[in-house]
């Protein structure tokens, strides 16, 4: 089934404008479940997932299980400008 022209207007305007920033840089992904978080390069995204190409290999995230997610190498406290 293909998406109307509305539909796919209203998922682009759903999409956090922050991410295609992130895309390319190293980031830092928490889980709402827990655990360690995982570090990787963003490579793609769409509405609902995350690509990462991490240390281990490519691992894809599903949006809906993010915490948080932040730029590596920033320093803690570091507010960019989006």
């Amino acid at each position: 089934m293909e998406m109307s022209e509305d539909e796919k207007s209203a998922v682009k305007q759903t999409l956090p404008q922050f991410i295609p920033k992130f895309k390319g840089k190293k980031v830092v992904v928490r889980l709402i479940s827990g655990g360690q978080p995982v570090t990787g390069t963003l490579e793609a995204f769409n509405p609902y997932e995350i690509l990462l190409q991490t240390a281990k290999g490519q691992l894809l995230v599903f949006k809906h299980a993010i915490a948080t997610i932040e730029i590596a190498d920033e320093p803690r406290g570091y507010k960019p400008n989006l």
